[in-house]
């Protein structure tokens, strides 16, 4: 005898599937808070003109100068995504519903690692788009002005280094001890459990399928390229010191050194061994590795 489909069954499923979905959350191992600032955003989109300008402090003579927000006018817009599914009403009548639940599981992994897709993927991006100056994210021609009110000489400087012949992949190194890291993750609206269940909506009726579904609506985008350095030269022990040393270098406008340490270096999957072996402790002969202590390795999943 089929199994009678009434409310408080249909009850105990939503509240059964969403127990399902927040165990799924709980299974994964997001990565994304590492690289990015969280932001709320209360539009369509966010415009970031205050990503023009680094506070720093300066001895007061005279009037003060005001970090006012640069007309850059660098927008990151949301965007709507979903993730659904339906279960027919013969399994319910079947009890056949515990088949679903490795579904509604791996439902909450994929909202839990959604910002780790949204993210990662920018810094190979990273060296085809622009950020908030224009310029690529990584590039060669990032324009610092020698003066803080931008009235000085304008100086190109590079947060990346890329061989003109036979590229490497691209591995990086951020520093992410600041309040706003390198990249940014936007939030609209945050993840939201939902259903249609009830035996009018016409999906029931039509097709005998009761749905259910999460959907959010974000985006990501670039922040501060100080606080990034991206290379396609071989990871090596040199080469990752090369780029800390081009950190160090960075300064804002009015010729003030920002203070930037890179502290994560961050490699793709094929590249994790490379990775452990430049951080290791010893280096070959066995002599002590001046990078290891100094930078954390992160290979996230999206890259």
């Amino acid at each position: 005898m089929p199994t009678v489909i009434t409310p408080a069954l249909l009850k105990a499923l939503q509240v059964g599937f969403r127990r399902e979905f927040q165990l799924g959350l709980g299974m994964a191992t997001p990565r994304w808070s590492r690289v990015a600032t969280k932001v709320p955003s209360t539009g369509k989109s966010t415009t970031y003109g205050w990503l023009g300008k680094f506070p720093k402090f300066r001895e007061w003579i005279g009037d003060r100068v005001i970090n006012s927000m640069q007309a850059y006018g660098y927008t990151i817009t949301n965007k709507p995504f979903e993730s659904s599914i339906g279960v027919d009403r013969d399994d319910i009548e079947d009890d056949l519903i515990g088949v679903y639940a490795p579904l509604f599981q791996e439902m909450g992994m994929a909202a839990s690692v959604f910002p780790d897709e949204q993210v990662f993927p920018l810094l190979d991006a990273g060296f085809s788009t622009a950020c908030y100056d224009k310029q690529y994210f990584f590039d060669t021609d990032h324009p610092v002005n020698a003066k803080v009110d931008g009235t000085g000489a304008v100086t190109s400087v590079s947060n990346m280094d890329v061989p003109a012949v036979n590229p490497g992949p691209a591995w990086f190194l951020l520093a992410t001890q600041r309040p706003l890291k390198p990249l940014i993750y936007q939030e609209r609206r945050a993840m939201k459990f939902d259903r249609m269940d009830k035996s009018e909506d016409e999906s029931v009726f039509m097709r005998k399928e009761y749905r259910y579904g999460v959907d959010c609506r974000a985006n990501a985008g670039f922040g501060f390229w100080q606080m990034a350095y991206g290379s396609k030269q071989p990871l090596t022990h040199d080469n990752v010191w090369a780029a800390y040393e081009s950190m160090r270098e960075f300064k804002a406008d009015g010729d003030k050194s920002l203070g930037i340490r890179g502290n994560l270096l961050v490699v793709r999957g094929g590249m994790e061994k490379q990775g452990e072996e430049v951080l290791k402790e010893l280096v070959s002969g066995g002599e002590t590795n001046t990078l290891n202590g100094k930078l954390e390795l992160l290979v996230p999943d999206f890259l």
